[in-house]
């Protein structure tokens, strides 16, 4: 793996490959944070965790650059934890197993963490280049940015000194994001009393896995497939054809991904297993003509297994399966100005049901409040009609585009300088924590870049080595060009 300490540029590879050997899956951040403290003292620069367990570097000017306006550059710590079914990969304590496929760099058996791997590894450049010239400089290194944007929502208001946000946490190598979409959190739950099991039924393990899942910001568009909502039309077939019952699902493992994989036990008559068998075959190649030219992995099968002695009651079944199968998933709308962009979405990303507990949490985008608002009471108006208790959290506003920013209008000159080609501005519909940053320093000029990845929140990221370099060398030229106060 050590070959990727040596692409170029060596000192933004060389420190993300660091990154990749520190564990730092949302929520469990003390070995990066530790790295990272250490780092700063190392490169001699100012460094702390705040009381948000941000990580937070400050770099004095270069001698007569001191009247320059300041910067910050902005990354999140932690990374979205997903695996292959056969890795035995554990987040909390391995490192991740980056490679080289041709132009791109990947993980073995994992995501890789270039999101936002790649935009922490540029600080790190920054904060220990001696020759780089440039005005002050503070790093702030986000916590838990992906579970909640919690370090972002607790960044104290009166700890960053700069005028210029430079997030580097955007996917697309030659787009500039001046915007993008707030979100909220989702979840539906309800408790109940289980039934007990016919004694003369047997049951069956149904699984739906091979998705290519995704990032439910920037792929949600795509139509791809969701294990849970597809799941879901087979599960309600079965229970009106083959007298199925449910007694678990599980589906999904992030809010921010969309699901890849989603199990249920059923238990049934003995009589009906061969149909139900059939059924499963049927429903695969289905969704396989279904998802052509999108899923290529689609794996749908059945396992026999132990009959458990209780189940979820009938009334209870099926108003969850009806809830599940009608609640919206996916694109709501497009910005009417933006039309390539999506404005509005909701991802049905975990599904939890057994043992007399009921858990559906969802993710909902918007770069409108009065329609992020509009989907959390569709989804409340769906889940309410099934008896679930409705709550919601961790909400966040979206960044309202500023095309007249000055650090974007320098970033866009340098660009086309470098490079001979255009810039391209857009607004995303993932969210960024710009948003939360600018409700608490409404003055900062923001923009959003970076190198292009693809695939982030599922196995299959990716970064595309030879966008790295032009990075780091627009990153190197615009703090030098940033301008006076």
């Amino acid at each position: 793996m050590s070959e990727i300490k040596n692409l170029k540029p060596e000192c933004i590879w060389r420190n993300f490959y660091k990154l990749t050997q520190v564990p730092r899956p949302s929520g469990h951040l003390e070995k990066i944070q530790q790295f990272l403290l250490e780092f700063g003292k190392e490169a001699g620069v100012e460094v702390f965790k705040d009381p948000a367990n941000n990580i937070v570097m400050r770099k004095a000017a270069s001698p007569g650059m001191e009247n320059r306006k300041g910067v910050i550059l902005q990354a999140h710590m932690d990374m979205v934890p997903q695996k292959t079914p056969e890795s035995k990969h554990n987040f909390e304590t391995d490192p991740i197993e980056p490679w080289i496929d041709g132009e791109w760099v990947k993980a073995k058996g994992t995501t890789l963490g270039a999101d936002n791997g790649l935009g922490v590894a540029a600080i790190m450049a920054v904060m220990e280049d001696k020759t780089l010239k440039h005005g002050p400089i503070d790093a702030l290194i986000t916590a838990d940015e992906e579970t909640g944007m919690y370090g972002a929502n607790d960044l104290p208001e009166n700890e960053l000194q700069g005028d210029i946000l430079m997030n580097l946490d955007s996917e697309t190598w030659g787009k500039f994001v001046i915007g993008s979409a707030g979100g909220i959190d989702v979840t539906a739950t309800l408790e109940y009393k289980e039934a007990e099991t016919d004694p003369e039924d047997v049951a069956v393990k149904v699984t739906l896995k091979g998705l290519r899942g995704g990032h439910s910001g920037l792929e949600i568009h795509e139509g791809r497939a969701n294990a849970n909502k597809q799941m879901a039309r087979f599960v309600r077939e079965v229970i009106e054809t083959e007298e199925a019952r449910l007694v678990s699902w599980h589906g999904g493992n992030m809010r921010n991904a969309i699901p890849f994989k989603a199990e249920v036990v059923l238990t049934l008559p003995k009589e009906n297993v061969d149909d139900l068998k059939q059924t499963v075959a049927d429903w695969k190649e289905l969704l396989i003509d279904e998802f052509k030219g999108i899923e290529s992995g689609i794996e749908f099968y059945v396992e026999d297994v132990e009959t458990p002695k209780t189940e979820v009651p009938e009334e209870i079944q099926d108003n969850l399966i009806n809830a599940i199968h009608a609640c919206h998933d996916g694109v709501v709308r497009m910005i009417p100005s933006y039309p390539d962009v999506v404005e509005t979405s909701s991802n049905l990303a975990i599904i939890d049901i057994e043992n007399g507990k009921a858990a559906l949490k969802i993710l909902a985008r918007s770069s409108r409040e009065d329609m992020k608002d509009y989907i959390v009471d569709t989804l409340d108006s769906c889940f309410s009609m099934a008896g679930m208790k409705v709550e919601t959290a961790g909400s966040y506003g979206g960044w309202d585009p500023n095309p007249d920013s000055e650090i974007l209008n320098l970033l866009l000159k340098e660009y086309k300088e470098l490079f001979d080609e255009d810039g391209i501005v857009q607004v995303d519909h993932a969210g960024l924590e710009c948003s939360v940053i600018l409700g608490k320093y409404p003055w900062l000029d923001v923009v959003s870049l970076g190198p292009t990845m693809k695939s982030p929140h599922t196995t299959t990221e990716r970064a595309l080595i030879k966008t790295v370099e032009p990075f780091w060398t627009l990153l190197k030229k615009t703090l030098e060009d940033i301008p006076v106060k």
